[in-house]
């Protein structure tokens, strides 16, 4: 990676972490995407995420094995069952069994140090404070002060002169405004992957809060969301 304009994108294979990396690339940016297998029972998501690099021709994309099940304390990560067919409107007024403990801000650290490392002074993050689950690392606050830490717990930081910026591009949007953005840009959704539990054949739940919110996106933009969801019977 030997652009000047190098970036680090957390890459989830979800539509937020998709359209992110759209954005970041129409800004000019060389990309360095990273993942992580963290224990998630939606490890599926991955496949995507590597789809989603491929097709977008990233400079370069990292999977970083983690073991949060050893922590657990979330539906996503611990043997508890993923909240289904919560109202879309109640979301965002408490944080949800699907929280999984300080997530986003392990994730940025390893960003950072590989931003470190590569030369790199920024970096993006798909989070949503409008159509979201109410998670708290997702809100502008945090990351305002997340991007004031890495600027004090870095050698480039502190030494080297380089100011580290968070971009967060998606926070102040809804989901459908998410969904025309990628659109523009080319973004093919029909390889991502949102499910929090999916079925063993691959098709979305469509009961999870991030299959709603999904799905209430596409509609509110008037398109027709490409991934599969599971039959219901009649």
């Amino acid at each position: 990676m030997e652009n000047k304009f190098k970036a680090v994108v957390l890459l989830s294979g979800g539509i937020d972490s998709a359209t992110t990396l759209a954005i970041a690339q129409n800004m000019g940016f060389d990309i360095g995407a990273l993942s992580f297998r963290y224990g998630q029972r939606h490890v599926v998501e991955l496949e995507a995420a590597a789809r989603i690099a491929r097709s977008r021709n990233v400079a370069g994309h990292l999977i970083i094995d983690i073991d949060l099940r050893r922590i657990g304390g979330s539906a996503l990560t611990a043997d508890i069952a993923v909240p289904k067919n919560r109202a879309v409107e109640k979301m965002g007024k408490e944080i949800p069994l699907t929280y999984v403990p300080a997530r986003n801000t392990i994730f940025l650290s390893y960003a950072l140090a590989w931003a470190e490392v590569i030369g790199a002074a920024d970096i993006f993050i798909g989070v949503n404070a409008l159509d979201y689950s109410g998670y708290p690392d997702c809100r502008p606050e945090y990351i305002a002060s997340y991007e004031k830490m890495a600027n004090l717990a870095t050698k480039a930081g502190v030494e080297g002169g380089r100011k580290f910026k968070i971009h967060a591009p998606l926070i102040q949007m809804s989901k459908s405004q998410i969904v025309r953005k990628g659109i523009e840009l080319g973004v093919d959704y029909g390889l991502t992957h949102s499910c929090y539990d999916p079925l063993v054949s691959g098709e979305a739940c469509g009961e999870c809060d991030s299959c709603l919110l999904r799905l209430k996106g596409f509609s509110d933009a008037g398109v027709q969301d490409p991934v599969r969801y599971k039959k219901v019977e009649p």
